[in-house]
């Protein structure tokens, strides 16, 4: 019991370790790369911008405001859970944006290359928010509000970040009359959302085993003892032989294929192994059920 709450306790701490690191690489990301540049993007950095732009008032302060109020607003709508990371990270990346707002003092840190620039930038913030989103944390700002609008009405959350994103690039012509700079948002947006996917999708990758051996009762035994996870056996029947057998089917991390192959060949190197990728796979050692 003691060993479980540790478990649990130190996996709660390392979540808000990664948001923390998340957070710092946006705010590296996006001072040294994009507001330098006077590009605009989505979400409430995007709307900060603008208002920098027009007013000189500091990123991380309109930011925090912003999300203040959104906070406030969405609290009773989408409760405390939800909440409380998305705290912990507005908290975060505010200070964040204010420590790089210092540090770079408005100058971009590759000169006179603005589309290398949002290049580099999208990278860096998509892989932060890609840290972030896959502790289940989240930096508030249009979230909050993509959120509001997917309980109460049937619009997904990535359509309604997409929705809130064009209206918020758009808007930058109202300051610069540039087509180019939205653009360049866009272009930003583009990078970052992929560069987001593909580090949540490689974070929740998993893999899939079936294993035909005759030896199926010592590989499960090896998968049990050794790796710590379940399997199930099913029956079968050879095609060919038309004798039965046991397939083993094992769910695991991609990381630990390799594990599992050198596992098995110690066991049984005359084994059948089909492996497969798998995505969306939920329970005891993988993610949590999500409703």
């Amino acid at each position: 019991m003691v060993t479980k709450q540790i478990r649990k306790g130190y996996v709660y701490i390392q979540d808000y370790v990664i948001i923390f690191f998340g957070t710092l690489l946006y705010g590296f990301g996006f001072n040294g790369f994009i507001l330098s540049n006077e590009i605009v993007i989505g979400g409430v950095s995007g709307v900060s911008a603008l208002i920098f732009y027009a007013t000189n008032i500091p990123v991380s302060i309109s930011y925090f405001v912003i999300n203040a109020f959104l906070l406030a607003f969405a609290f009773k709508i989408l409760g405390y859970k939800f909440l409380i990371k998305t705290i912990f990270g507005v908290i975060s990346l505010s200070a964040s944006l204010s420590f790089f707002e210092w540090l770079f003092g408005g100058v971009p840190l590759i000169q006179g290359e603005i589309f290398m620039s949002i290049i580099i930038g999208g990278a860096i913030c998509g892989t932060g928010l890609g840290l972030i989103f896959a502790a289940n944390g989240s930096t508030g700002g249009t979230d909050i509000l993509a959120a509001i609008i997917n309980k109460y009405k049937n619009v997904s959350i990535g359509t309604g970040l997409l929705m809130f994103d064009f209206v918020i690039i758009a808007s930058s012509y109202i300051l610069f009359q540039d087509i180019d700079k939205i653009v360049y948002g866009f272009v930003e947006m583009g990078v970052n959302n992929y560069v987001l996917d593909r580090i949540i999708n490689a974070n929740r990758q998993s893999v899939q085993f079936l294993i035909f051996s005759q030896k199926y009762d010592e590989i499960t035994e090896r998968i049990l003892k050794d790796l710590g996870r379940g399997c199930t056996l099913l029956d079968g029947v050879g095609g060919y032989s038309q004798k039965p057998t046991k397939v083993v089917v094992l769910l695991a991390k991609k990381s630990e294929s390799l594990t599992i192959f050198r596992l098995i060949k110690e066991v049984d190197p005359q084994a059948f192994i089909s492996q497969s990728i798998v995505r969306g796979v939920y329970g005891e050692g993988f993610d949590q059920i999500k409703t």
